[in-house]
């Protein structure tokens, strides 16, 4: 399965950037991608590892749910 590369802007925009047949050459590219961002555009680049462009975007897309072993205080 190869590992897709998505630019995700504001409203949840996603722009493929690319495709990597490996981690490594996946981490690269993402790297460099983020090295031309500006902090304050709101852009994140993210690679994800799925069979098809189709599931990429789909699991890019949906809302992550919070660990609740994280929710509370911070004291």
């Amino acid at each position: 399965m190869p590992y897709f590369i998505y630019k995700i802007g504001p409203l949840n925009i996603l722009e493929k950037q690319g495709v990597a047949a490996s981690f490594k050459e996946a981490k690269a590219a993402v790297n460099e991608l983020r090295k031309g961002l500006d902090p304050m555009s709101g852009v994140t680049v993210k690679m994800i590892f799925a069979e098809n462009e189709l599931a990429a975007e789909d699991i890019l897309s949906q809302p992550r749910e919070l660990d609740p072993s994280l929710a509370g205080d911070d004291y």
